[in-house]
């Protein structure tokens, strides 16, 4: 058990590359490629669970830390840690995966052996990215995740998909060198990669000439992670990338990739520059409130359904970003939920949006109607989905905007009052969506012999509901994690929290908590009841 401890970070990373890697070694039978991913995918999951179950709750630091010299010269560890903002987005990964092989299993019929295996390879650089505390190993993690997924796009996608293609390698890769750049500066002056170092460094005053690189520096590593998110305006690549992807790319790529921008901002941004981050707060806070928005008026008015969607992900991680900046703890909390939630929800979407195209092979508002009466399983579940992506209490789109808005309003009024209305905004355009796709009669006469969802794709929708579910109301299993490391991540800012809202109830005689921190508690609380 003590070797696995030791060692599960990088069983849980490397685990798809190696089944990867036998993979390429199999005969081409399509039917036992499938089985293989499933089972390689299955005990990632069941490996990532050890994560979960030895996890210290209540505890802030790095976790599970694996950190021993890598390569001498120039000084880059093999540094892998988790906390309770990473300890989810890797179990985030290791549970949609085994989803994406089902929901591909039968929509990909050439060149099965070569799609799974860019899937398990994606896999691997997807956790990688979230449990890196080397800035050379995250770097190189973050890049790895372009190759796999520009080439699924690429070789399994529709329509202009090597435009799309391009499009995404070019806006993320390009964004890359910014961070590159100011790792290499980071590097130059402390002689380290490592986070844990050069965060230490940096709050004790040791980095000679930060404070006039600050900015730039702050700036380099935002431009990666804002195109990532993406946040507005470098949002343009998203939709073509989406439209064009395989289902399991589009899941992935709303499900996961999306994340690495915002965790990216959190951990990196927020960790590495907190002076930067206040002052930069307010346009950064600007953008996303436009992007939550814009996002949701783009959306009504799209005639592509898997291009509505896609803009629902430019509103819904505008709620994340609005809650990071917030710099309080009941905003960034939520932001971090929101990112699970995001995942699920957005991901079951596309899920359910690649079984209509498996059937009709379009996404045309127009080609569809009455769909509920040749397929009332599907419409059930594309309901319940729909409606946990709106926000509705008790599912878990609720919980995670419920507690960004509340950091907002605690941050400043008016950021809490515009973020809001993209939450009408969401209702209007996802329930006349719904109303125009499965009521009324049928309009189009291929479309009432449309067969109902199969076992194996109920399979594949039967736990991303019950996770909406639980998440809306059971949320303290995550929050128990998730709120000790936001705390530590918040120390930095306990100044602009505390002057975010009301003054103190205790004196300074008699010092106590910021009135936040016990309504962010006291909220979350309720929520979980």
């Amino acid at each position: 058990m003590k070797f696995i401890n030791d060692n599960i970070l990088t069983i849980v990373v490397f685990l798809p590359l190696a089944g990867a890697i036998l993979l390429a070694f199999f005969p081409r039978r399509d039917r036992d490629v499938r089985y293989f991913a499933l089972a390689v995918s299955l005990i990632t999951l069941l490996a990532s669970l050890h994560l979960t179950w030895y996890f210290v709750r209540g505890q802030s630091g790095f976790q599970y830390e694996e950190n021993v010299p890598w390569i001498p010269h120039p000084n880059i560890h093999y540094h892998m840690g988790v906390d309770g903002i990473s300890l989810w987005l890797v179990i985030l990964t290791t549970f949609l995966m085994p989803l994406c092989v089902l929901i591909s299993w039968k929509s990909i019929g050439d060149r099965v052996k070569e799609f799974f295996i860019l899937m398990l390879v994606l896999e691997t650089a997807m956790i990688g990215v979230f449990v890196a505390l080397d800035l050379f190993l995250f770097y190189f993690f973050w890049e790895a995740t372009l190759i796999p997924m520009a080439l699924l796009i690429g070789m399994y996608g529709h329509g202009r998909k090597i435009y799309a293609a391009v499009k995404f390698f070019l806006y993320t890769m390009i964004a890359s060198v910014f961070m590159l750049a100011a790792i290499l500066w980071l590097y130059a002056r402390t002689g380290s990669f490592d986070f844990v170092t050069i965060q230490g460094m940096i709050q004790s005053g040791q980095v000679s000439g930060f404070g006039n690189a600050a900015l730039w520096l702050f700036l380099g590593f935002f431009v990666a992670f804002a195109v990532k998110v993406p946040l507005f305006p470098v949002h343009t690549w998203l939709p073509d990338a989406h439209v064009e992807a395989p289902t399991a790319g589009s899941v992935l790529l709303a499900g996961v990739l999306l994340k690495m921008g915002t965790y990216g901002l959190l951990r990196f941004n927020l960790g590495l520059f907190p002076e930067q981050a206040r002052r930069n707060a307010p346009w950064i806070i600007a953008l996303a409130i436009i992007g939550i928005i814009y996002g949701a008026l783009v959306a009504m008015i799209q005639p592509n359904i898997k291009r509505l969607v896609a803009y629902t992900s430019v509103s819904h991680l505008g709620f994340v970003v609005l809650g990071i900046f917030s710099f309080t703890q009941l905003g960034v909390d939520g932001a971090v939920y929101q990112m699970l939630s995001h995942g699920i929800s957005t991901g079951a979407l596309f899920m359910l949006l690649g079984m209509i195209y498996d059937r009709r092979h379009t996404y045309e508002l127009s080609e569809f109607g009455g769909l509920a009466t040749p397929m009332p399983v599907f419409a059930t579940f594309f309901a319940f989905i729909m409606l946990s992506s709106v926000g509705l209490p008790l599912l878990n789109g609720f919980v995670g905007e419920f507690m960004v808005l509340s950091g907002a309003f605690q941050a400043k009024q008016l950021y809490g009052i515009l973020a809001a209305t993209g939450v009408i905004w969401s209702a209007c355009y996802l329930l006349w969506m719904y109303q125009r796709v499965f009521y009324g009669n049928v309009t189009k006469p291929v479309n009432s012999s449309l067969r109902d969802i199969d076992a194996r794709e109920r399979v594949s929708l039967w736990p991303l509901a019950i996770a909406a579910l639980v998440m809306g109301v059971a949320p303290m299993l995550w929050l128990h994690s998730i709120d000790p490391a936001v705390s530590a991540a918040l120390k930095q800012f306990s100044g602009v929290t505390q002057a975010a809202v009301l003054p103190a109830r205790n004196s300074p005689a008699a010092p106590g908590p910021p009135l936040h921190a016990d309504f962010a508690r006291n909220g979350v609380e309720v929520i979980g009841r």
